[in-house]
């Protein structure tokens, strides 16, 4: 499987800049909302699409899951996802995040887009994953990650992997 360098300009030192959680002034329904920048580059030959995920897997502790802030198939010309990307890119297929869970209740229809970094009990490491995919994906607005994945397997050309510490 090929490496795809994926880095962020909103990661700075190893930290996700204030402005793309909970310390930004960017919201939706009490959800932070300002997408992280991205840019992917080392890509391999046959990709049809991407698949973008952010979790944190520091949530389980706390949340008793990992918690999934963004999913989101983008076309396979793109080689970077510009801040705020997430409200601003309608070509994009953005899917479900976490806050449609029952801990916060977001309805479905409202919980497809960008729900940024809110800590709870310390500072957490958030990491985004890209993944090239060799066929289109047939995903609508809404979907789960657990459908993207399945969708995705055997599909996989290549994989990249940036984190950031978001502070408490």
């Amino acid at each position: 499987m090929q490496r795809i360098k994926l880095e962020s300009n909103s990661i700075v030192n190893g930290y996700i800049k204030e402005d793309f959680g909970k310390h930004g002034s960017s919201w939706i329904d009490n959800v932070p909302s300002k997408s992280l920048h991205l840019k992917w580059d080392d890509v391999p030959e046959g990709t049809e699409c991407f698949l973008v995920v952010m979790q944190d897997y520091d949530a389980i502790p706390v949340a008793g899951f990992s918690w999934i802030h963004w999913v989101a198939v983008v076309p396979k010309d793109y080689r970077e996802l510009i801040e705020d990307a997430s409200r601003n890119d309608k070509n994009i297929v953005q899917g479900i995040n976490s806050w449609a869970s029952k801990l916060v209740g977001l309805p479905k229809e409202k919980a497809s887009f960008y729900g940024g970094p809110t800590p709870p009990d310390k500072d957490h490491i958030y990491e985004v994953k890209i993944y090239a995919i060799d066929k289109k994906l047939t995903l609508k607005s809404g979907f789960y990650l657990n459908e993207a994945l399945r969708e995705i397997k055997g599909h996989i050309l290549g994989e990249g992997e940036v984190e950031g510490v978001y502070k408490s």
